[in-house]
């Protein structure tokens, strides 16, 4: 485990490839801001704030750097670092998460802000802090979470897998991001056997299809009746690349996204005009 910050980031906002987390992680944003979305949820971290962000969630970020820089302090907890812990100091382990957000925001005042600044002291190259004192500042790290935020007890030290959930729900929450059916089967608490016999009982339809045809028909109303870019929409739709994404909107729709737009720009600026 060890702190990694990014620099150099691009001038431009640019959006992350979906994340799934197999650990808990600590963020700090020390420079510019970003942008997380969990499928429900938007939240804006700015320079100077910090959040946790949880496993089994998926979730993506654009980073927003400021005057050119962007940069964030992660540190992760691993389930076995966090067992460990538990069993130190009686923390019960038994907790069943019901958390639904891949991101908690946390206040960053008193004892976190004392310890965000006891962190430099510790760096060593590109913000990796030295392995002797490593596991001393995890553990202080979530010593102090833990005072600011106890209720996060419950999302820590749950070390279950997902359980079963309502598959309608969870695919209507999910169906923008980009991962893996294996991915989506684990998430809703199935195997991928299940995922697939399920997801046929309820959409008559593979996964794969849906997701496709779900994208596309999110797509063509942002296009059509909020003025959206395709060039700027068709990653948070969880499409691969652009020229795939104008692939199947084309097969769909019979006309590319491009043209959809520029139709849609044309009867903007026409009802515009002042009556003559």
């Amino acid at each position: 485990m060890k702190i990694t910050d990014l620099t150099n980031c691009p001038v431009e906002p640019m959006i992350s490839p979906e994340h799934f987390l197999m650990d808990h992680t600590f963020l700090f944003l020390v420079k510019g801001s970003m942008r997380g979305f969990d499928g429900k949820t938007n939240v804006l971290l700015r320079n100077g704030e910090c959040c946790m962000v949880v496993r089994n969630q998926l979730q993506r970020h654009s980073k927003i750097p400021v005057n050119g820089e962007f940069e964030k302090i992660i540190m992760p907890f691993s389930q076995e670092f966090l067992k460990e812990f538990s069993e130190k100091y009686k923390y019960d382990a038994s907790f069943k998460n019901k958390n639904r957000s891949a991101f908690i925001c946390l206040p960053k005042k008193g004892l976190l802000e004392n310890y965000l600044q006891s962190l430099i002291p510790y760096y060593r190259g590109k913000s990796e802090i030295e392995s002797k004192y490593l596991r001393i500042k995890s553990e202080e790290l979530l010593l102090v979470l833990l005072e600011v935020k106890p209720e996060l007890a419950m999302i820590l030290f749950d070390f279950g897998d997902p359980e079963k959930i309502d598959l309608l729900t969870f695919m209507q929450k999910n169906y923008k991001f980009n991962v893996s059916l294996e991915y989506l089967a684990f998430l809703s608490g199935r195997s991928l056997s299940t995922f697939k016999r399920d997801f046929k009982l309820l959409y008559n339809q593979t996964p794969s299809r849906w997701l496709v045809q779900r994208r596309l028909e999110e797509a063509h109303f942002l296009l059509e009746n909020k003025r959206r870019r395709p060039g700027a929409l068709y990653l948070e739709l969880g499409f691969e690349n652009f020229s795939h994404f104008t692939q199947c909107f084309k097969k769909k729709y019979g006309y590319t996204p491009s043209s959809l737009a520029e139709s849609g720009r044309m009867v903007s600026n026409e009802t515009e005009k002042p009556k003559s």
